[in-house]
């Protein structure tokens, strides 16, 4: 027997035919490579779903929501907690913090004295109201609503301002009670994310606080002859406020508050860290001043605070005049505070909000002088004056761009063949889609997803990658990114065989 079976094995080997009996047959694959292939072909079946759904010139938007809603979204990298949250949750701080709504004005009355005194009133003598009372009175809700956000703005034919007027001063209406809560609002926030399947937010969060303004220092920065001169009035700031004992204690009192604000956000589901910002509105002197103890705030939070921006309309006159000025203190203090990230609002303009040549260099200034990893908005890259080596640039660094559409199209009046995202796809620089103050504009991450399937139809594969960016390119530590990145492909995995089985 055994001799009949050696001849067998080696008349098989010369042969080239496999051996009859069942023992011998060729082994089962293994059960990685056949779930390997069971993935690829719930890819390959997403992917036919997704494209019968944007196809054609009318795309199927109930279905492409239901799609986005669905879709794993890694991350929202280009968020303002402040805006993000919605006028309606703001009405009910309101209440709760004892405040009353001005029935005039619209705006928040923060003497408890004032709403305490309204309560003896009758209601046609009250002037301020409390939120029962405004949740109560479908008219006066209505124009909170129109004040506080976007919402109805192309809706309705009451006067109004335009909309970068009406979007940057909805700040102002809630801002009384934007800088409480803040544990509960980031809660808020993140069972919204969970519930449209996104897993990381990248807020950004409250400025550094500033010194008082120094006007000596301002008139010096302005008037400065050359870099050397400028540099020489940035050393002799930095130097003082690293001496500055109050200075210290502020930024170790903010620090704190955000590890407070914090506490048991992150979870298994959920992940939030938070950049800290400059306003570019204000004097030189505290711009400064706020972005000295926004770098050395990243660099003492422990990894909470993962980078800094500046914020602030970039078509004002203070931002226009200094945006210069304020890239070169960025380039300083980067230098100092190398392992401190940037993701720095740029180019958020459009052709007549400020004259031509207003528009031809903030993005490569922010690339190129103060050193952004990633770039917000870039929405005035077509008239930079070098856009082509810019988006080689962008490319070749990895220096993403974040792409708010609602926010773009509202603010700025640029959307569909109009927006740079088309640009910036076709010369291959990575970007993200982000929501920027959903609040505000009163939309979601998934919609941005909508926006970008329907307007531009990329393929699948695109809009996976898009996902898959936004933890690329956070400025999480490599721990947390890899971690991160490892849920995102048991998501797919999860969310592909889902789809796979839908009719396509």
């Amino acid at each position: 027997m055994q001799k009949t079976f050696c001849s067998l094995l080696i008349a098989a080997a010369f042969s080239g035919s496999a051996l009859a009996p069942a023992a011998f047959a060729k082994p089962a694959a293994p059960a990685a490579a056949k779930s390997s292939k069971a993935s690829k072909a719930n890819e390959a079946a997403t992917a036919r779903l997704y494209a019968a759904l944007v196809k054609g010139p009318e795309p199927k938007l109930a279905e492409l929501a239901m799609f986005m809603t669905q879709l794993p979204k890694g991350g929202d990298l280009h968020h303002h907690y402040s805006g993000a949250i919605y006028a309606e949750q703001y009405l009910e701080w309101v209440g709760k913090m004892g405040y009353c709504v001005n029935k005039i004005s619209l705006r928040i009355e923060t003497d408890k004295a004032v709403a305490e005194s309204q309560k003896a009133l009758k209601p046609a003598e009250k002037t301020c109201l409390s939120t029962q009372e405004v949740l109560a009175d479908d008219f006066t809700l209505s124009q909170v609503l129109q004040k506080w956000s976007s919402k109805d703005f192309y809706n309705h034919s009451g006067p109004q301002l335009p909309p970068d007027r009406t979007f940057f001063d909805t700040f102002g209406y809630f801002g009384p009670v934007s800088n409480d809560n803040f544990n509960e609002g980031l809660q808020v926030l993140k069972r919204r994310a969970i519930d449209e399947n996104v897993a990381y937010i990248e807020t950004m969060f409250k400025m550094a606080p500033p010194n008082a303004d120094d006007a000596q220092w301002d008139a010096a920065v302005l008037a400065a002859p050359d870099d050397a001169a400028l540099t020489a009035q940035f050393k002799a700031m930095q130097t003082a406020l690293d001496q500055d004992q109050a200075f210290t204690a502020r930024m170790t009192d903010f620090v704190n508050k955000v590890k407070a604000a914090s506490a048991g956000i992150d979870d298994d589901r959920f992940t939030m860290r938070y950049q800290t910002y400059v306003l570019r509105l204000l004097p030189p002197s505290q711009v400064f001043s706020s972005m000295v103890g926004a770098f050395k705030s990243a660099q003492q939070s422990g990894g909470l605070i993962v980078g800094v921006n500046i914020v602030g309309q970039e078509s004002q006159y203070i931002s226009m005049r200094d945006y210069t000025l304020h890239m070169k203190m960025f380039q300083y203090l980067h230098a100092l505070y190398p392992d401190v990230k940037l993701a720095l609002h740029a180019g958020e303009l459009s052709l007549g909000m400020v004259p031509p040549e207003g528009m031809k260099f903030h993005i490569q200034q922010a690339v190129d002088v103060a050193g952004a990893s990633r770039i917000g908005h870039g929405i005035d890259l077509a008239y930079e004056a070098d856009p082509v080596t810019l988006m080689k640039t962008m490319k070749d660094k990895g220096i993403a761009v974040e792409i708010n559409l609602t926010s773009n199209g509202f603010i700025n009046g640029v959307s569909g063949a109009n927006h740079p995202i088309t640009l910036y796809r076709k010369f291959g620089v990575p970007y993200v889609i982000s929501t920027d103050d959903a609040g505000v504009t009163r939309h979601t991450l998934s919609h941005e997803y909508v926006l970008l399937a329907s307007r531009y139809q990329p393929d699948y594969a695109e809009v996976k990658r898009v996902s898959y960016n936004s933890i690329r390119h956070s400025f999480l530590a490599g721990a947390d990114k890899q971690r991160l990145l490892k849920q995102l492909d048991a998501r797919f995995a999860t969310f592909e065989a889902a789809m796979a089985k839908r009719p396509h």
